[in-house]
């Protein structure tokens, strides 16, 4: 199939190069996706450390299933669910770990709406994720970020669709949580600023 249409002109050569196993083409590939994979598995991780594994096995997973891609859709998209998935994988290997309990379901006036990442930054509202539980940022993600429904989550995580609404509720009340401690946080020092002038 002709991937010409879905695929930026200097991808499509790097694309093609890789599909041919060509270690130049595939150091091309990694710096010209790296920055934006390494930001996925930093959502999903607890740590730089355990982000940079995610990254590696992402990109072996990439180069060893190219020639998958068939032109369907954008490159960019086919490379983000690698790397998704390559979450979700080493989630399910260390889920042992990371028990996933369920919870009272909560009701609607208790989930948070959508517009929690409205008046925050990206990189605090990382940081916030990433002081989430692995079962709570992992469904969280998956839901707020990637949208996918419940029952997806629930099917990819091994949990009932009940657990997965739980973890996400729950995920946003304790980001809601920090989103207002931090406002409170900067009222404070702007206060406190404002009273030494």
């Amino acid at each position: 199939m002709d991937t010409s249409h879905q695929i930026l002109p200097e991808l499509l050569e790097i694309v093609e190069g890789c599909k041919k196993g060509q270690r130049k083409f595939q150091e091309q590939l990694y710096r010209y996706f790296a920055g934006k994979m390494f930001a996925i598995c930093m959502r999903y991780s607890y740590s730089k450390e355990e982000a940079e594994d995610m990254l590696q096995e992402g990109f072996i997973k990439a180069f060893n299933h190219i020639d998958k891609y068939r032109g369907e859709g954008p490159f960019e998209g086919w490379m983000r669910r690698i790397f998704v998935n390559t979450s979700i994988e080493m989630f399910r290997k260390n889920s042992k770990m990371y028990p996933l309990t369920e919870l009272t379901v909560f009701t609607p006036n208790q989930i948070i709406g959508n517009n929690i990442l409205g008046d925050i930054n990206a990189n605090d509202m990382m940081r916030m994720v990433q002081k989430l539980s692995p079962g709570y940022r992992m469904a969280f993600n998956l839901y707020a970020i990637e949208g996918f429904t419940h029952k997806e989550i629930g099917e990819q995580l091994g949990i009932s669709e009940g657990t997965s609404k739980s973890q996400v509720a729950r995920a946003r009340m304790l980001l809601q949580k920090m989103i207002e401690d931090q406002s409170k946080k900067k009222l404070s020092n702007e206060q406190v600023a404002g009273y030494g002038k």
